[in-house]
């Protein structure tokens, strides 16, 4: 499949987990959170050092969220994305998006290990996003 065949599938899922959001609105973990939520996902928050961002509730880990994830986003060091794929691989997360800075190789190829659908090394999700929401508020 092509990246941007799977960019198109990923986008077309509803429930995405985001770990290392963070609580600071000038970090990457916060503007990807707030851009799926304002795209209209359904978007669960992943940090074990918050309760909360923005008043929205915060999960320690993606085994808290309730119910089935459709793609993990990472925005977090290499060494962390990848015990997380582990954990995402348990739990039949079927697709994952690595932020840039946030994959490795060892992660990757653990993901594909787990039949994970991976994107990473580009594009940003935030973008992605973004255009997507333009495109729909354009045809309505």
């Amino acid at each position: 499949m092509s990246t941007r065949a799977l960019i198109e599938q990923i986008m077309g899922q509803r429930r995405f987990a985001v770990s290392g959001v963070s609580r600071n609105p000038e970090e990457y973990g916060y503007r990807v959170y707030k851009a799926l939520k304002a795209a209209g996902y359904t978007v669960f928050a992943i940090n074990p050092n918050t309760d909360e961002i923005d008043g929205d509730l915060c999960y320690p880990s993606l085994d808290n969220v309730p119910g089935p994830i459709d793609c993990l986003v990472t925005v977090t060091p290499p060494e962390v994305t990848q015990e997380t794929v582990q954990l995402a691989g348990r739990l039949r997360i079927p697709y994952v998006w690595m932020q840039p800075g946030s994959e490795s190789t060892a992660a990757i190829n653990l993901a594909r290990a787990n039949a994970m659908h991976v994107i990473a090394g580009g594009p940003c999700i935030i973008e992605v996003a973004a255009a997507r929401r333009r495109r729909e508020l354009q045809m309505a």
